[in-house]
C-alpha cells in the first residue's frame, strides 16, 4: 500500500528545520505533500505563491516530494492529495497542548486520516520562521536558519 503524508503549515519562511523533517519524512512515506496553508490570518510576508516557489526550490533535491497551497480544511486538502498522514513538527513541549487539540479536531471532521508528530533534530529545536524573520528584520544572520534563495528572498523582501 502506497502512503501519501501531507506535511501542512505556513513555512513563512520555509527553514532547515522544516527541511529536516521532510529529509526524514521521504524515508517513512512513499510521498510528501508540503501543503502551504494562505493563512490571511496570520499576515504573512511572503504571499502563498512566494511560499510555494520558495518551498518548491528548497526542497527540489528531495524526491518524492511536492509542494502545493491551500485555502480550505487541512482534512479537505489532505483527502484532495491523497494523504493518509497529516505530518506535524514539534519544537517543544509548548507546541504540543495546540497540535493535541488539532489533531482531535481533525479526526473528528474525517477519521480516515490520522496525524503523526515529528520533532526535528536537536540543532533545529530552536529555529522559527517568526524567530527568523525577526532576526533578519533587526539585520542579524540568518544563514544557517535557511536555504540561500530563501536567504535571498528575505533579504530582498525585508529590504
Amino acid at each position: 500500500m502506497s502512503v501519501t503524508a501531507l506535511y501542512p503549515g505556513t513555512f513563512d519562511p520555509i527553514t532547515h528545520g522544516h527541511t529536516d523533517i521532510l529529509t526524514r519524512a521521504v524515508r517513512l512515506f512513499d510521498e510528501v505533500v508540503v501543503g502551504i496553508a494562505e493563512n490571511a490570518d496570520k499576515r504573512p510576508l511572503f504571499s502563498l505563491d512566494e511560499r510555494i516557489d520558495l518551498a518548491t526550490q528548497v526542497t527540489s533535491g528531495l524526491d518524492r516530494v511536492r509542494v502545493v497551497g491551500f485555502n480550505d480544511l487541512l482534512v479537505d486538502c489532505a483527502k484532495r492529495e491523497g494523504a493518509k498522514v497529516i505530518l506535524r513538527g514539534l519544537r517543544a513541549v509548548s507546541d504540543f497542548e495546540y497540535e493535541f487539540q488539532m489533531a482531535a479536531m481533525n479526526r473528528n471532521l474525517n477519521a480516515d486520516i490520522e496525524t503523526m508528530f515529528m520533532t526535528p533534530l536537536e540543532n533545529h529545536t530552536f529555529i522559527s520562521a517568526s524567530l527568523v524573520k525577526e532576526i533578519a528584520r533587526l539585520g542579524g544572520d540568518v544563514s544557517k536558519f535557511l536555504h540561500p534563495h530563501v536567504v535571498a528572498a528575505l533579504a530582498e523582501k525585508i529590504g
